[in-house]
């Protein structure tokens, strides 16, 4: 996020980033809690309203520049990556954010998606994860998991399901995140978090499509499992989970296992958690650790520094423009091989 974004008249409340737009999710939408935190979240950074821009593809999460007062620009199916990309460049002071869904994503817009990863651009982009097509009435989509029945896939997904955060971290992203849309303690700090880090910032948001795949992440969202199906990562702390906080989480050899401290283990025995360490290894590790077997990890898996695409670019560009110039664009168009088309 751009320093020169911060500059707020006055102090910022929720209300000023909400548009006059009625809000039109289904009721139930885990999509209503997003927008309601973002909305705090950018009222406590005290971001100007006319420093951000909001971003999106197509589908149900991208309705959200419709509900921010703020610039916005709802583009097509899976291309706000490309969008975002360009519009950083041309003005690296705004804090630009991508809105964009498991089917937009992921599908048609998985390239642009990892291209702006692995560029560090500094841009965040929120991943809204529902495991289903939404808008499009209930299709599986890329992370929907093997089996899953569906008007697409009537007879059971054969699909592996894909896993967005072991992909981003293989981009070397520079700041990966997981967190949960009715977790809103946690979601506001992860969206603070990512509006904070110097570079791509990246965000699964689990989220629940009430209509189509209800209950998709019952594990991490009932209070009667999530404190065994879930592991909060803390940097410098060991990797603690459970209700009674007495299980952990220690590697046999390359390998993660589940242990019950106790009887001689203790917490010293367990994996430490590293955000900042620059080999990411540690942080895909953590990113393949799914439900059944493992709880799964939500928090800051990775948060390193690196160079940002958009701030690389203009360094050249006002480097040629000391070494040659500002140039003629029309001088240009005329210059090197010419010919003249007349008639015969």
């Amino acid at each position: 996020m751009a320093t020169d974004a911060i500059a707020p008249a006055k102090k910022a409340s929720p209300g000023d980033y909400a548009s006059d737009q009625d809000v039109r999710w289904c009721p139930g939408c885990g999509d209503y809690a997003i927008l309601a935190q973002m909305k705090k979240v950018l009222a406590t950074l005290g971001i100007a309203q006319q420093n951000l821009v909001f971003v999106s593809g197509i589908g149900c999460s991208s309705r959200f520049p419709y509900y921010m007062n703020t610039y916005g620009m709802h583009s097509i199916h899976g291309r706000a990556p490309a969008v975002a990309t360009g519009l950083k460049v041309m003005r690296p002071d705004l804090s630009v954010w991508v809105i964009t869904g498991d089917g937009d994503g992921l599908s048609i817009g998985g390239n642009h998606l990892i291209h702006a990863i692995r560029r560090n651009l500094d841009i965040n982009i929120l991943l809204f994860n529902n495991r289903i097509y939404g808008l499009t009435k209930g299709q599986y989509s890329p992370t929907s998991p093997l089996g899953k029945v569906t008007k697409s896939s009537p007879m059971g997904a054969v699909d592996n399901p894909l896993n967005i955060l072991s992909v981003a971290i293989g981009c070397e992203a520079t700041f990966v995140a997981r967190t949960v849309d009715v977790n809103q303690q946690h979601l506001a700090a992860t969206l603070q978090r990512a509006a904070e880090h110097r570079g791509t910032s990246f965000v699964e948001i689990y989220q629940n499509c009430v209509v189509f795949n209800d209950a998709a992440f019952g594990y991490a969202t009932d209070r009667q499992t999530r404190d065994e199906a879930t592991l909060v990562l803390e940097h410098g702390k060991p990797l603690v989970f459970g209700k009674d906080r007495d299980k952990g989480i220690r590697l046999r050899g390359l390998d993660p296992e589940i242990v019950a401290l106790g009887n001689g283990v203790v917490e010293d025995d367990l994996l430490v958690h590293d955000e900042r360490s620059p080999e990411p290894s540690l942080a895909y590790l953590l990113s393949r650790m799914r439900q059944p077997a493992f709880p799964e990890p939500i928090g800051v898996f990775r948060a390193v520094d690196r160079p940002q695409y958009d701030q690389r670019v203009n360094d050249q560009v006002a480097h040629a423009i000391e070494q040659q110039g500002v140039g003629d664009l029309d001088a240009l168009f005329q210059s090197g091989d010419t010919w003249t088309v007349g008639p015969r």
